[in-house]
């Protein structure tokens, strides 16, 4: 595992909500937490409704996760601008996220239920 990074399932079932709707629901999520940050919890793309999400060209790279590609969703009351990450193609020792995405809390909603 990359240095301070640990990945481990999430207990329970998340919801992921924005703009009024239900983005998506799992059992699957994963919990990376890195170093003292707040963990961020990682939903995979199958549990998501990617209909909603359009991708952008912003970028952001982390020496120990790699380069990260943004999304805006799609919601009927508007465009909720770079609110969701995913690495695409995540360093090696970080493999386990590639496939899931991560939600801005401060744009989105994630909860557990």
């Amino acid at each position: 595992m990359a240095q301070n990074i640990t990945i481990h399932p999430a207990a329970g079932t998340f919801v992921v909500r924005a703009g009024g709707a239900v983005l998506g629901e799992t059992t699957q999520a994963l919990e990376l937490i890195e170093g003292d940050r707040p963990s961020v919890i990682y939903i995979p793309r199958s549990d998501i409704a990617m209909a909603f999400l359009e991708a952008t060209k912003t970028t952001t790279t982390c020496p120990r996760k790699g380069v990260a590609s943004y999304y805006s969703i799609i919601a009927k009351s508007g465009e909720i601008a770079d609110a969701a990450w995913s690495y695409e193609d995540p360093l090696p020792d970080i493999a386990a996220i590639k496939d899931y995405l991560a939600f801005d809390i401060d744009k989105v909603a994630v909860e557990a239920v």
